[in-house]
Parts: structure tokens; C-alpha cells; sequence
């Protein structure tokens, strides 16, 4: 593009309207055709094709409902409109208004009378009939992939109904919505690698959010009964299709309550959500049929592994457990050959991809679980589940320990493992033994990968489907 050129289309785009007036959406006009039929409607979107055809011209306009046809007529707009009408190219955003009628091939059409360029496309879009295919780039450029794919533009408008339904359960019983720190001087709350970023006017270097969870047991301490929050967690470790650097998490505590409470919520919450998007309890999701009416199978964790390996994995001394590991495939990574990692990985190894059905993992080892109060009647295990669907691990709960004596003693064994080279063992949050100090309330809390059900829900095998603008490898250019 020459100079001059670029200064005329520079001009041009700048000359072009701030702003239109819109009385109807394309799907709104389709989907209720009696209504709109003969009367005048303004819209404006994308153009997404231009056909010609005489004294006619048919632009195919999306926005963001979907998309309906402007029918340009040279017998309504005359010489100069029409003939401007002909120099629209796909990509250009118009706004067009006109009457709703059906073409003789019965398609709903808006029969323009008037019309006003909002935006100039300069770079053209994609093939219409191949739309996006690259996933790379569908994912790099999700703005094309929204333009060009309806399937696309399904799953985030799901998912944005979703994160409307978790509020409205939660808010209908009584929780409070509340934010909480991403950036912190200690991170905790879960096993993981963080991201550490350097605060300038602290001069010190602070940490990305791993979970929400000891920000929101303040507020239960400091009187706040019931809270959650839905925001961003961060963990420096894997990127495949299951997991994310940055991703969504929802989390909320209850006071007074119980992990056995919690689980009636869960189940209460997902039945609502996929009643409310599909009429109905169960799903398809990669084949499978999955269905979320209550209640869901429950499960023991050492149960489990015992009718497995024929161990009670509690009752093993260190090396006796890292021997049934290693002879069950599980190598250990550097400064990972602990009681920790050997129950998880045995049960990822053993267990996990069995559990189809949405499944309720209980009552896990008390070392896998600093954070959780003595399971009643077996102090070797912790009043925790995980809940797992098509055998991925979709969110997890607590009792949640209040005993601040305990939590320092735990907290202790954690930075044992850190010392022996464990890089997911957090730190010693030692501000929040002193919150605890003050007295916690019994509670219960429970935290879910928002994406993760967003998958489910739409059926997409990969967590990149669901994130808006997932974390790639930066484009060499």
C-alpha cells in the first residue's frame, strides 16, 4: 500500500460514524418471524458475504446472535446507494436499516432502506465455506475463529451462561460473592509451582495466586459465613488438554458445614446447571453418557487402591509404599519420592480413568492433605473428597482444619518435603496460622476447574476449546 493510499484509507475510516442505533438482533427477527414480519428493524454487524446478482445485492450481516440476510435493491435505494452497496467487501461492519420480509426462497431478509459503513476491513477474512481450520490459529486469533465459526461462538456464550448459573445457586443460597488477592507474599492452598513476579515499590518479589483458599477462609475467621469467588489461579507447570497455566476457578466456604454438606451442594449445583442448559440431567460428552442426577456413586480412596493392589496403603511404612509404586510403573521425579506423590500417582495409575460417572472420591490420607481436618474415627485419613467425571478430577473439598496447633505442625511436614526438593510444596503460610489463632467456625470448602466443566458441558476434549485466549508459544514473526 502506497503512502498515499494509506493516508486516503486512514482518512476514510476516520470519517466513518461513532456509533448506530440497533432496535432488533438477527436471531431475535428469525426466531420470532410473525412479529417482525413488515415492520422496520435497524441492525449492524459483520458482513460475512457479499453476492451479486444485477440490480440486486445479498449481504449475509452476523452479529453477536447470529446472522440474517440484508436484501440491497436498486428500485428502493437508487443509483448512488446501490452502487456503494456493490463495493462492500466481507469483514466491513454495517449497520442497515429496513423491513423484515421473506425472499421467494422463503429466507428472512431484511429489505434495506437505508444503511451507514461502520468499520473498514483491511485484511480479509478466511474462505467462507472452509471457515478456520488451523488450530493453532483459531486459538492464537480466537477474534477470527469467533467470526468465522458458530461453534465457537456457542461455547463462550455457554460458558458465560454457566459462570450466570453457579452465581444464581450460590447467591440463592446466601453466599456472599467477594474478590481476593492475585498477587501475594506467600502462596498456598495447594500443591504447585508458582509464578513469581517483583513487586517495584515493596521491592520484593511476591507470587501469582495458585488457589483462592486461605484468602477466603480470612473472611470466614473475620465473620463471613458464606463466600465464594470465581476469578483466576495460576500455576507455572503443565499445558496440555487438560490443563492450563491460567485458568478459572471457582471456590466457596460455608460455615457450620461439613465435607458430607458439601457434597449435596455439589450434586445440587450440577443438577441445576445441566438441567438449566439441556432440559435434562445427563449429557453425551466424547461418546459417553453421563448423567448428573443425584446422588452420585461414592467411593473410598483407600478402599479402592486396596481392591486394587491388595495393600491398605495407610498401613505401609515409606519404602514399602515406594516399592508398590515403582512396581505399579510410577517413577518418581526429583525430590518427589514421597507418601505424597505415591498415593497420588498410584491412583492415577490405578483408579482414575475408570470413573466415568460423576464419582466422589473420600476420605484420603492425611499427609496427601494439610489443610483438612482428621477423618472421624481414623486419624490416618482426612475428611476429603475429589469428584471425578470421564475420569478427570473436576473439583475438590474439605472439613476444613481449624485447629491452628495442627495446621503449624502440618504446615512443618510441608516444608520438610520443600527442603527435600518437593518444587509443589508450598511455603509456610505462618500469617494465616495467626488468622486461625483468632478462632475459625467448622467449615466446609470446595474448589472447581471452571474449564474443565466447560469442557464437559460442550463437549470439547481440549481445555484450549473453552479459554477465550489460551497460553501459546509466542509467534516468531
Amino acid at each position: 500500500m502506497t503512502s498515499s493510499s494509506e493516508n486516503e484509507l486512514r482518512d476514510f475510516i476516520a470519517s466513518l460514524p461513532y456509533s448506530y442505533k440497533v432496535t432488533a438482533k438477527a436471531e431475535e427477527v428469525k426466531g420470532d418471524y410473525k412479529k417482525f414480519e413488515g415492520k422496520k428493524v435497524s441492525i449492524a454487524g459483520r458482513a460475512l458475504a457479499v453476492r451479486k446478482a444485477g440490480k440486486l445485492v445479498f449481504i449475509d450481516i452476523l452479529d453477536q446472535s447470529g446472522k440474517i440476510q440484508a436484501y440491497f435493491d436498486y428500485a428502493v435505494l437508487g443509483e448512488e446507494l446501490f452502487t456503494k452497496a456493490k463495493s462492500f467487501n466481507a469483514g466491513d461492519i454495517l449497520g442497515v436499516e429496513g423491513t423484515v420480509f421473506k425472499t421467494n426462497p422463503g429466507e428472512i431478509s431484511i429489505k434495506v432502506s437505508s444503511y451507514e459503513q461502520l468499520s473498514k476491513a483491511i485484511q480479509m477474512l478466511p474462505n467462507k465455506w472452509q471457515g478456520l481450520q488451523d488450530v493453532e490459529t483459531r486459538y492464537r486469533k480466537r477474534y477470527i475463529d469467533l467470526i468465522m465459526n458458530p461453534e465457537a461462538r456457542k461455547i463462550f456464550l455457554t460458558r458465560a451462561k454457566v459462570i450466570s448459573l453457579i452465581r444464581e445457586y450460590l447467591d440463592n443460597m446466601g453466599f456472599l460473592e467477594v474478590e481476593t488477592p492475585f498477587v501475594q507474599p506467600v502462596y498456598g492452598g495447594a500443591d504447585a509451582q508458582p509464578f513469581i513476579t517483583h513487586v517495584n515499590t515493596l521491592n520484593e518479589d511476591q507470587y501469582l495466586r495458585i488457589s483462592l483458599e486461605l484468602y477466603l477462609k480470612r473472611l470466614i475467621i473475620g465473620g463471613f459465613e458464606r463466600v465464594y469467588e470465581i476469578g483466576k489461579a495460576f500455576r507455572n507447570e503443565d499445558l496440555d488438554t487438560t490443563h492450563s497455566p491460567e485458568y478459572t476457578i471457582l471456590e466457596w466456604y460455608r460455615s457450620y458445614a461439613d465435607y458430607n454438606d458439601t457434597m449435596t451442594m455439589l450434586e445440587e449445583l450440577l443438577e441445576f446447571i445441566v438441567k438449566s442448559l439441556f432440559n435434562a440431567t445427563s449429557i453425551t460428552y466424547q461418546g459417553k453418557k453421563i448423567d448428573f442426577k443425584a446422588p452420585f456413586k461414592k467411593i473410598k480412596f483407600v478402599d479402592t487402591l486396596k481392591e486394587k493392589t491388595g495393600k491398605v496403603v495407610t498401613d505401609l511404612n515409606d519404602e514399602e509404599l515406594f516399592e508398590l509404586a515403582e512396581s505399579n510403573g510410577i517413577k518418581f521425579l526429583k525430590g518427589k519420592r514421597n507418601r505424597v506423590h505415591a498415593y497420588d500417582k498410584l491412583f492415577d495409575v490405578l483408579v482414575q480413568d475408570s470413573l466415568i460417572q460423576p464419582t466422589f472420591v473420600m476420605d484420603h490420607p492425611r499427609e496427601t492433605t494439610p489443610l483438612a481436618r482428621p477423618k472421624r474415627g481414623n486419624p490416618k485419613l482426612v475428611e476429603r473428597f475429589e469428584i471425578f467425571i470421564n475420569g478427570k478430577e473436576l473439583g475438590n473439598c474439605y472439613s476444613e482444619l481449624n485447629n491452628p496447633i495442627i495446621q503449624k505442625e502440618n504446615f512443618k511436614e510441608q516444608e520438610k518435603r520443600r527442603k527435600q526438593g518437593d518444587t509443589e510444596a508450598p511455603p509456610q503460610d505462618l500469617d494465616f496460622v495467626d488468622a486461625m489463632e483468632y478462632g475459625m467456625p467448622p467449615n466446609s470448602g470446595f474448589g472447581m476447574g471452571v474449564d474443565r466443566l466447560i469442557m464437559l458441558l460442550t463437549d470439547k476434549a481440549s481445555i484450549k476449546e473453552v479459554i477465550l485466549f489460551p497460553m501459546e508459544k509466542r509467534e516468531k514473526k
